[in-house]
């Protein structure tokens, strides 16, 4: 019997990855827990997300999105088999880059898990998208238009400028033919990544977030802050026609916290503040199903952040640390945990 999963509606996430953010995150204190320094992350990325037909996938992503296909293997065995917790498994990995950043997509060739259900909705907390970044919304959203991608929001939106940190920016939710929520975002000349900014030829330039829907900011940053040491780039609270229309979620009030490592793409965490009546991830929800995402975090001990993992009673997807099967080198140890909500995070040596 299908279960009930994931938002196929993205939401506006802020972005705070600019000097201004820099300076605004210097001054805050970044609490620490007795075990944060081993599971330290230095780095995000990539974003990994299971679809069902892999051919259609590298279609969209690389004819549509522009990414470029980086890595393309097929694996199978005991490590794949106890990395993603799913016996039997065989799949396809395909690497794709746009940028800067990479996406990893996953096709299990068997088991294979079921597909997002359609009364998926922004606010259930197993919501996750990537933001990519266009020099130009108006060009970018013909380009999507004349590919027929399905819309999330009823068309691009300026977020108004009595909301100071996203004053300007202009945004827009769209599927890819998975179902999964894709972001589009382009920053006004004070707002983001300096490198955003720099003349470019391209019309989608990179990665700079993923967002993840959140019950408890604070529990959550108690996991990627104090546990994980992340820094709080930014934060802000965002409603409104504008916000409403984006998500298409009626009365929607977001609590918006931005994330950085030393490197990579930014974690958002996304709040409903209103309406609080999102659901939550399924118990039985693995890696095989489609609406499965995971965020890779890189850290400087996966072997000690496994052990305290496992001593704070973290839940595990993987039986334990393996040798990651989709690095060709076989050197590389990993393992994968779920978030206070449930979301899969991958930790993976440097």
């Amino acid at each position: 019997m299908r279960f009930r999963l994931l938002g196929i509606l993205s939401l506006f996430v802020v972005v705070f990855s600019g000097s201004n953010a820099s300076a605004w995150a210097q001054g805050q204190a970044q609490p620490k827990s007795n075990f944060a320094s081993s599971a330290q992350v230095i780095a995000v990325g990539p974003i990994q997300m299971t679809v069902a037909d892999m051919d259609r996938s590298v279609d969209f992503y690389s004819r549509v999105l522009t990414f470029e296909k980086t890595s393309d293997t097929e694996i199978a065995g005991a490590d794949v088999e106890h990395l993603f917790g799913v016996f039997g498994a065989r799949v396809r990995v395909v690497r794709m880059k746009l940028g800067d950043e990479s996406i990893e997509l996953i096709q299990f060739l068997a088991p294979r898990g079921r597909a997002i259900p359609d009364d998926s909705r922004s606010n259930d907390l197993w919501f996750q998208h990537i933001a990519i970044i266009v020099s130009d919304m108006d060009r970018a959203y013909r380009v999507l238009r004349e590919n027929r991608v399905e819309h999330a929001s009823t068309g691009p939106q300026r977020l108004p400028d009595w909301n100071k940190n996203a004053a300007g920016i202009k945004a827009f939710y769209f599927k890819d033919p998975d179902g999964h929520p894709v972001e589009i975002l382009e920053f006004p000349e004070d707002k983001g990544a300096g490198k955003w900014h720099k003349p470019s030829a391209r019309l989608f330039l990179g990665i700079d977030h993923t967002a993840i829907a959140v019950s408890n900011t604070e529990s959550s940053l108690k996991f990627y802050r104090d546990v994980l040491g992340m820094r709080v780039a930014g934060e802000s609270e965002n409603y409104g026609t504008e916000q409403e229309h984006l998500n298409n979620v009626f009365g929607a009030r977001l609590r918006i916290t931005a994330l950085r490592a030393a490197a990579g793409p930014g974690i958002e965490f996304l709040e409903y503040l209103t309406p609080r009546d999102g659901r939550p991830i399924p118990a039985d929800e693995r890696a095989n199903d489609v609406v499965h995402r995971e965020t890779i975090l890189i850290a400087l001990d996966v072997e000690a952040a496994a052990q305290n993992f496992s001593a704070n009673k973290t839940r595990f997807v993987s039986s334990g640390v393996v040798v990651n099967p989709i690095q060709q080198s076989g050197t590389r140890k990993a393992f994968i945990v779920r978030d206070p909500d449930g979301h899969a995070i991958e930790i993976a040596a440097e």
